[in-house]
């Protein structure tokens, strides 16, 4: 054969299509499916194109393998799948966010859910990725501005740290978070809403976020009637957003609203695998799944920038003591308690300064402030182990000076838990003020 007719053949070949691998299903029941065929070829995580017969294809995740077999939940509904129908085998698509996905709205494929073209970025983001080498990670950057003076002196955020809101329904946890993407200081802010109703979709984006602070967002959006497949993927994906602006230099904001929603996302996955239940019904890889989410956030290496994140952990009854709530506390850096009570009476960010920790500090403040912070914490202590008391006039004033002083000053301490500030030194001035506010 001469070189010509060589030529030839390889162009011939090089248009064929590539192979593609199908098998046929073999069981379906109401959470997953189970698929003949492809167990020498798949891999966990990969996806699924079905094929029911008169119906459109729907795409499914590979969630566990057995021997030839392989176990596979859908993204979308399962209805008319059918045993004999066909599921191809489909390459990782993956997607390309850029600066052209600021101000958009995208769903947990990075689709574009107003319809309109999406400009990509020139780098594929991975959904599932290792953070950066704990070894060559900065440490916590300095403080950063976020307009409330509670959050920039008693529960200062530090750049590249990773807190959780945890709070039940109602308690103003939507609004807080909305208050930090406009707020506080970074390049880009994405926002992952995880499980939320599609009303309290639209709400957020319009009247919460507002045009200011889509202005420089992307917001990753997930609705409660999706599989648990898409609310797990959303995460992941406004994670793996997240890190590709991270990787350009860019300092990230990520608010990610729930974590418990994930985690019952992941719960769904796990179980329908066949991993047995442990603790209220979360298998044992749930844990794993929330560090390894929350890791990937925090401070760069090398020329990385870093992402700051909050992350909002649903608390029914406040109970912190819940699984979802016990292992994000255990792996994030910081915690802030949103009280019912404190909301119930008006008072916004409705902050529970008592139970709330920031483990940017002390390192995040200087000594002054550290003092101002530990005075106006001793004093919130003192006044609600005394308030049963004072409320029903058994506490006799000049019993107790630092007493006298906490109840002094309680008003004007709680008034400032709500204040707003252009930045750190007002705000330290105000909690000054507070502290030496007289007895109203």
């Amino acid at each position: 054969m001469t070189a010509p007719d060589l030529d030839a053949l390889a162009g011939e070949i090089g248009r064929l299509s590539p192979l593609r691998l199908f098998g046929r299903i073999e069981a379906v029941d109401s959470a997953a499916l189970t698929v003949a065929g492809l167990g020498a070829a798949a891999r966990r995580g990969d996806r699924l194109r079905v094929e029911p017969r008169g119906r459109p294809p729907l795409l499914a995740e590979v969630v566990a393998l057995k021997g030839a077999e392989a176990r596979a939940m859908w993204f979308g509904s399962g209805e008319g799948v059918a045993v004999g129908d066909r599921a191809w085998l489909e390459p990782e698509q993956g997607v390309r966010p850029g600066a052209g996905w600021i101000g958009r709205v995208v769903d947990a494929f990075g689709q574009p859910l107003d319809g309109r073209p999406l400009a990509d970025g020139s780098c594929v983001a991975a959904l599932r990725r290792a953070p950066p080498p704990a070894a060559e990670r900065r440490p916590l950057g300095a403080r950063l501005r976020t307009g409330l003076a509670a959050f920039d002196t008693l529960l200062p955020l530090a750049r590249g740290q990773r807190i959780g809101l945890f709070a039940g329904s109602g308690v103003g946890k939507s609004t807080l978070l909305a208050d930090f993407a406009r707020g506080v200081t970074a390049d880009v802010v994405v926002v992952g809403l995880i499980g939320e109703r599609g009303r309290e979709v639209r709400d957020f984006i319009d009247n919460t976020l507002g045009s200011e602070g889509m202005k420089r967002a992307v917001v990753v959006a997930a609705t409660a009637d999706q599989s648990p497949l898409a609310k797990r993927q959303a995460a992941w994906l406004a994670t793996a957003i997240a890190e590709a602006f991270r990787d350009g230099g860019a300092h990230v904001l990520l608010l990610l609203d729930s974590v418990t929603r994930f985690a019952e996302a992941h719960r769904e996955v796990a179980l329908a695998a066949g991993e047995a239940p442990s603790l209220r019904a979360y298998p044992p890889s749930t844990a794993h799944a929330v560090a390894s989410l929350v890791e990937r956030a925090g401070p760069g290496a090398g020329r990385q920038g870093d992402i700051t994140a909050v992350y909002s952990v649903l608390v029914a009854g406040s109970d912190m003591e819940e699984p979802v709530a016990d292992m994000a506390r255990g792996a994030l850096d910081g915690h802030v308690v949103l009280e019912r009570a404190i909301a119930e009476r008006g008072r916004f960010p409705a902050v529970d300064v008592r139970r709330s920790v920031s483990r940017s500090l002390p390192a995040c403040a200087s000594a002054e402030e550290n003092a101002l912070i530990a005075e106006a914490r001793r004093r919130i202590a003192a006044y609600e182990d005394v308030e049963p008391m004072v409320r029903t006039g058994l506490y006799a004033a000049g019993a107790d000076p630092a007493l006298d002083a906490a109840i002094a000053t309680h008003a004007a301490l709680d008034a400032f838990a709500a204040a707003r500030s252009q930045d750190a030194a007002e705000s330290f001035a105000l909690l000054a003020a507070a502290l030496s506010a007289p007895e109203t």
